[in-house]
């Protein structure tokens, strides 16, 4: 994907929410972009790791995990299995570790941090439900654009 943010907004102003811009790029892909798949967790990456086994047909992962910057959601194993079941891209409202194993994969991370701290297993999360986080609302289905400047998410694919 090729798509710059930017030109996004000035062709689809009305068409699209914007992100603040709080979140670092942390993946071997910086530009990336697909249908969404949401997870809201706190402090529990159990559903991130179980969805991103599935297959992703270039969809991307958005996670809502409260912002915590006191544990991480996200691994270089779970990132692999991300990149081997074929998913764009995760977008996470909280921290990921393994970060220099992460920036040489073919996968688009957008994180707050890092953090070597892991994450419990509890089985606790929800999955397929709107989230909103950084001002923005993301939908199962919706669409996001994600590159060195920012998030933009739609509800319909553009081009």
């Amino acid at each position: 994907m090729d798509i710059k943010t930017a030109d996004l907004y000035d062709r689809y102003e009305d068409a699209l929410r914007v992100c603040e811009p709080i979140f670092r790029d942390f993946g071997g892909r910086v530009r990336f972009g697909g249908p969404i798949v949401t997870v809201k967790c706190f402090e529990d990456n159990s559903q991130v790791k179980s969805t991103l086994a599935e297959p992703g047909a270039g969809r991307v992962l958005v996670v809502d995990a409260g912002g915590s910057l006191r544990c991480a959601m996200l691994g270089d194993l779970i990132a692999a299995s991300a990149v081997e079941n074929g998913w764009a891209g995760v977008i996470l409202f909280g921290c990921i570790r393994d970060s220099r194993e992460i920036g040489e994969m073919p996968l688009g991370v957008k994180a707050l941090a890092t953090n070597p701290r892991k994450s419990q297993r509890r089985g606790e999360g929800q999955r397929d439900i709107p989230v909103t986080f950084a001002g923005v609302r993301f939908s199962p289905g919706d669409h996001v654009y994600c590159d060195e400047d920012g998030i933009a998410v739609a509800a319909e694919p553009l081009t």
